[in-house]
């Protein structure tokens, strides 16, 4: 790599994370063992995980369903919404159970250590896990490899991400990628022609 091009590409991180702000600084780096996380501040929560979405409906109706802000839970530091009264118990009696791996960030970021993205209506299902992705693009490109991936967003997150904080986290993997990086544009491709095979 250029040694300008290196350096521009430092600015531009910096520049970005500066944009990004103290408050989703806060929302996503709580001080429990469940972190960083894919949360946000919305009043009353400081740290509202997927943006409210309800974590117990990925498992007992196996499709996104938003919480409401009248049925709340709190769980290591992070801020949970539900449909009703009933999923909100079924967390509260089990919370672990019902959490997003790597803290409901786009586990296929998480393949090049990466904890960014996530949204709530893009997920899997994987071994009575529940993984989210960072749309339909993120989640086809998971799966062309999903052995080597989970492998990959695993260790990354492991090693790298867990307990972390996930804005420097994110800054580390944008200037130093890890070998085997490939952009979004790269991996549309590899989800196209994989698509394209008969």
């Amino acid at each position: 790599m250029k040694p300008m091009s290196w350096l521009r590409r430092i600015a531009a991180v910096a520049l970005l994370t500066s944009l990004v702000g103290c408050g989703a600084m806060m929302a996503q780096n709580p001080s429990g063992n469940y972190r960083p996380v894919n949360a946000v501040s919305d009043n009353p929560e400081a740290r509202l995980l997927l943006k409210g979405a309800d974590v117990t409906a990925y498992f007992t109706q196996g499709k996104y369903e938003q919480g409401s802000p009248q049925f709340r839970s709190s769980y290591e530091g992070v801020d949970f919404r539900f449909a009703s009264a009933q999923t909100k118990a079924l967390f509260d009696q089990e919370p672990a159970k019902y959490l997003p791996q790597y803290g409901g960030y786009c586990a296929n970021g998480l393949v090049y250590g990466i904890p960014w993205g996530g949204d709530a209506n893009t997920f899997k299902l994987i071994d009575g896990k529940l993984y989210v992705f960072g749309g339909q693009g993120s989640k086809d490109a998971f799966e062309l490899d999903e052995k080597t991936n989970l492998a990959l967003a695993d260790k990354y997150w492991t090693e790298e991400v867990k307990g972390s904080n996930s804005h420097l986290q994110r800054l580390k993997r944008m200037v130093f990628r890890v070998p085997h990086y490939k952009s979004g544009d790269e991996l549309a491709k590899l989800v196209a022609a994989a698509k394209a095979k008969p």
